[in-house]
């Protein structure tokens, strides 16, 4: 890939992650090397047991390496306590699951709003109100989930996560319950959000969306098999489905 003059946001340097399962370790991550610089548009894919949900909850500040280092806007994230892991989550990482995760008896203002609340951020109703308008939802602020679309529900989701003005929007498998034309809708917010500088990180199973991305990194086995623009990517990627 080409030299990136941009200010490094993510450093992986031989990231290690086992398991013990019983009396068997199980080795998820091999040595992962990897630098994502900000505003990049990044897809994480592989097969079932290449290590991708393991590197996304590293990446998450949800658990930590065994072995090795993880940089975030430069602090040392690897050796941080759980309350440490905790205060840089809310600080500098927006999720956005499958599943969506929103509260059902919530308008879906309260549920954008309530991340701010715990969080003790200021303003947080205002900058709510203007996620929302960013994804094209402030007309449904107080619809409920039962009341909002699969995609709407996934708008409202997004907009969760861009309220906390993060560095990175961290996205599990984003389209994994929408058809393929609410899919493309989701893709076109994600590539509204790059375009406007936010840093996205993507982790799916699905070769045309990883392709919608500016960059597309494979693993197999715990370690970095590829790490494409998807037009030199196009062939590994169409691999790695079938393989998948």
């Amino acid at each position: 890939m080409q030299t990136d003059n941009r200010k490094k946001l993510i450093e992986l340097r031989n990231l290690r992650k086992i398991y013990r399962v019983g009396t068997e370790l199980v080795h998820a991550l091999r040595g992962v090397t990897l630098s994502i610089h900000e505003n990049e548009f990044v897809a994480i894919m592989g097969p079932s047991g290449s290590g991708k949900s393991t590197l996304m909850n590293i990446l998450g500040c949800l658990d930590v390496p065994t072995e090795g280092d993880y940089f975030l806007a430069g602090e040392d994230v690897a050796k941080l306590s759980q309350s440490g892991l905790a205060r840089i989550r809310g600080r500098q990482i927006g999720f956005v699951f499958q599943n969506f995760e929103l509260l059902p008896r919530m308008t879906a203002l309260k549920n954008v709003q309530l991340p701010l609340m715990y969080s003790q951020l200021p303003k947080s109703k205002q900058r709510a109100i203007a996620a929302l308008e960013m994804v094209g939802l402030a007309d449904r602020a107080k619809h409920r989930p039962n009341q909002l679309s699969g995609g709407q529900r996934q708008r409202v989701a997004i907009a969760r996560a861009l309220a906390q003005q993060p560095a990175i929007i961290l996205a599990d498998e984003p389209t994994g319950n929408l058809d393929t034309k609410t899919g493309n809708e989701i893709m076109a917010v994600f590539d509204m959000l790059h375009g406007a500088g936010q840093t996205i990180i993507i982790v799916t199973h699905e070769p045309d969306i990883a392709m919608r991305c500016k960059r597309v990194v494979t693993l197999r086995d715990g370690l970095v098999s590829s790490d494409t623009v998807p037009s030199e990517g196009l062939e590994s990627v169409e691999s790695q489905r079938i393989a998948s």
